[in-house]
């Protein structure tokens, strides 16, 4: 049944208040700030205790939260941080042996993937992500899919798939030659080179980098300002420009259907073998 037009709060006419049960995510930490709990802080939790890192829970996880957020009708922004040294440490390995091995698996993991970054785009509400130290692999999908994305200054952001052995799937193809041009995606995609958050800022690949002190209050400020602002303007707005990211579908359906096409192959092997040895992989 199709949706009926947003009022003018950009709401749908007929929809009834709607205020999810959060208390179901396992690998989020999530909680409600201001006076009127406006503000949704979404935290990414470092089970190691050192970086968050996304296994089969984690990746649906990350997938379905931005459902939840949208359908909350007292959320008028989220806030998108992790918890340790890092802001997110990519998949687990586990998960991507799972995926090398079992069909059923990679095709459910294959359209959660698909699912984080149309659900991020598509998420009516205005999301801020707050980076620190390593940020990889589904984390990373939604930090730079964000809205506005602040990085410390430190922050080391890095799409490891090549590195892994499969194409830059997920969020690469369709945001990063949008963000900092095709020449710097291609350098930093193929050859899986880290940014820092400081030059992740200069070439446009973040909004803001700040000293990693200011982080957290950089970002609730930003979400607090977008809470307080017109919730038709600002959501229009952002539907709008996101139809620059809609129009890149196609790239990305690709990018995403190659990277799972490289997960049963020969070379995602020994890219989970090197980074278990901790050396260079031999492709």
């Amino acid at each position: 049944m199709p949706h009926s037009a947003p009022n003018a709060r950009g709401i749908p006419h007929e929809r009834h208040p709607c205020f999810p049960d959060y208390s179901r995510y396992q690998t989020l930490a999530i909680s409600r700030r201001g006076v009127d709990g406006a503000v949704l802080d979404i935290c990414m939790r470092a089970a190691n205790g050192k970086l968050p890192t996304a296994g089969h829970a984690g990746h649906w996880e990350l997938a379905e939260i931005w459902r939840d957020v949208g359908r909350d009708d007292s959320v008028r922004c989220a806030v998108l941080r992790g918890e340790g040294q890092g802001f997110s440490g990519g998949g687990d390995l586990a998960l991507v042996e799972d995926m090398a091995r079992d069909f059923e698996v990679r095709s459910r993991v294959w359209k959660e993937a698909r699912d984080l970054v149309y659900n991020v785009i598509n998420c009516d509400k205005p999301i801020v992500s707050a980076l620190h130290g390593p940020a990889v692999g589904a984390g990373l999908v939604a930090g730079l899919l964000a809205d506005i994305s602040v990085a410390a200054r430190t922050a080391r952001i890095v799409d490891g798939h090549t590195r892994l052995g499969v194409a830059a799937g997920d969020h690469a193809a369709i945001v990063w030659p949008l963000l900092c041009g095709m020449a710097k995606a291609k350098y930093y995609l193929l050859l899986c080179e880290a940014v820092s958050g400081e030059e992740a800022e200069r070439i446009g690949l973040v909004s803001l980098a700040v000293d990693e002190a200011e982080l957290l209050p950089t970002a609730y400020g930003l979400a607090d300002r977008l809470a307080a602002g017109s919730q038709s303007a600002i959501r229009w707005t952002k539907y709008s420009l996101n139809n620059w990211l809609r129009q890149a579908g196609p790239a990305f359906d690709t990018s995403l259907a190659l990277e799972f096409i490289g997960f049963a192959g020969p070379d995602v092997r020994e890219g989970v073998a090197s980074l278990r040895e901790r050396r260079a992989p031999r492709f």
